[in-house]
């Protein structure tokens, strides 16, 4: 009877029955799928999400990327060295206020937009659902973190 009592007691401990583990996994295997596509680009994963912004928005300040990417500033610095070395983005302070550290994308990196276009393509076909069912997962997971912030 103790015995049953002790499982019962650890079962919330099990990695079967955490949420998160296969939020995790999931995760890193989806980014996985990516490397093949953005290795030719000579891109990581969070570099090429850093873009997939600046080819939106044009130019943004590093708060205002972090915010959209859930990322801190401590993540983002060698990101955004790394893309101004190869000549994608520009760094620079703010004339309003010089606190304020805006990036945008330069005409090289407007060019790489072009040779992307496929990855979404490419790594879609990695992930089989059904239109509802990404439609479902994507609101969860955009609920998830609406929660957590």
């Amino acid at each position: 009877m103790a015995d049953q009592a002790n499982t019962c007691k650890y079962d919330k401990l099990k990695l079967e029955n955490q949420v998160c583990f296969p939020l995790y996994a999931a995760s890193r295997e989806v980014v996985k799928r990516y490397r093949p596509y953005l290795d030719p680009l000579g891109l990581t994963y969070t570099q090429y999400i850093a873009m997939m912004v600046f080819w939106e928005q044009k130019k943004c300040s590093v708060k205002e990327l972090g915010e959209k990417l859930y990322l801190d500033s401590g993540t983002l610095t060698p990101v955004l060295k790394s893309l101004e070395t190869k000549g994608y983005v520009r760094r620079y302070r703010s004339t309003e206020d010089e606190r304020v550290l805006l990036v945008e994308v330069t005409e090289e990196g407007e060019k790489l937009r072009d040779r992307a276009l496929e990855v979404p393509v490419q790594v879609g076909g990695c992930v089989r659902f059904d239109p509802e069912e990404a439609k479902t997962l994507y609101r969860l997971l955009y609920k998830l973190l609406d929660t957590l912030n």
